[in-house]
């Protein structure tokens, strides 16, 4: 774990200090960091619900893998759920990623501890947790409100995934606006509690976003040739069959048993060996889907 040592601060009239940041409303004067700081780069907040669902999980996995993979440093506050599993996509990338906490850095301080290992994997990929609040500041109401402005702050636009009507990630997008920075947002069920938000900054002007170009196009960024969400494609005539019948919704296990009408053991084999290859993700409760 980090220590106090590890602990450094810079302030608003560094040379390192991120300029995104300097140019909101009261930026904050003294930043506390582990990691690296970096003043010039191209961040894309990624923020959503505490306790996603499968589809938001997808998702962010899907869509913070692909801004990392195009030079976006994904931005987020590091939270359980949509937080978490963007920085996730991000290091598992092996890319940039900066967490956001809305407490001091200190070990007595972080939070939620459940996620020290992934903000130690965060240092390590070469990105940085960093806070406002000195030392000894416990999280509360109101430091999460404002960590969010330094979130959107930090970033060219805002790409929520998931969010209920009331939640800190459309006060993440709130913030964003106030800032006139971009807002994306990926729909959702109209019956789904946690798309209720997302489809509310769409009906209110925010980017509709299905994929990664949606994004970089939002934000007048230059889209790779062949940078398109395709399926992957397999030698393999089982792993080709899951991925057919994965194309149009994720499954769980039993369910992919009996459309492929393959033997239990064989599905676990191979799921086991696509995930490995980076060609399925595990969203949870036995259920799969395709890696985009």
């Amino acid at each position: 774990m980090f220590s106090d040592q590890d602990i450094k601060t810079i302030s608003l009239s560094d040379c390192n200090y991120p300029a995104q940041l300097k140019l909101i409303k009261s930026p904050p004067k003294l930043l506390y960091y582990i990691g690296r700081m970096v003043a010039e780069e191209n961040c894309l907040a990624v923020v959503g619900s505490r306790i996603c669902s499968a589809y938001g999980k997808e998702n962010t996995l899907e869509l913070a893998k692909a801004a990392a993979q195009n030079n976006l440093t994904v931005v987020s506050g590091l939270a359980t759920g949509i937080d978490a599993f963007a920085h996730q996509a991000a290091v598992q990338a092996e890319k940039r990623t900066i967490a956001v906490l809305g407490g001091g850095l200190d070990y007595q301080s972080f939070y939620p501890k459940q996620n020290l290992e992934l903000a130690k994997k965060i240092v390590e990929t070469g990105g940085a947790i960093i806070s406002e609040y000195p030392l000894g500041t416990k999280p509360a109401n109101y430091t999460f409100p404002q960590r969010n402005r330094i979130v959107a702050g930090l970033s060219l636009g805002v790409l929520v995934i998931e969010a209920k009507i009331k939640s800190g990630a459309l006060l993440t997008a709130n913030w964003a606006k106030q800032q006139n920075k971009k807002i994306f947002a990926v729909p959702g069920s109209i019956r789904a509690a946690n798309s209720q938000g997302c489809n509310l900054l769409i009906k209110n002007g925010a980017q509709l976003t299905e994929n990664i170009n949606d994004v970089l196009n939002g934000l007048g960024l230059e889209i790779p040739k062949g940078n398109k969400s395709l399926f992957l494609k397999s030698g393999n005539p089982n792993e080709s069959l899951i991925l057919k019948i994965l194309e149009e919704e994720n499954l769980n296990i039993e369910k992919i048993i009996e459309k492929t009408k393959l033997d239990a053991s064989t599905i676990a084999r191979t799921i086991s060996l696509m995930e490995m290859k980076g060609m399925i993700t595990d969203l949870g409760g036995n259920s799969y889907g395709i890696s985009r």
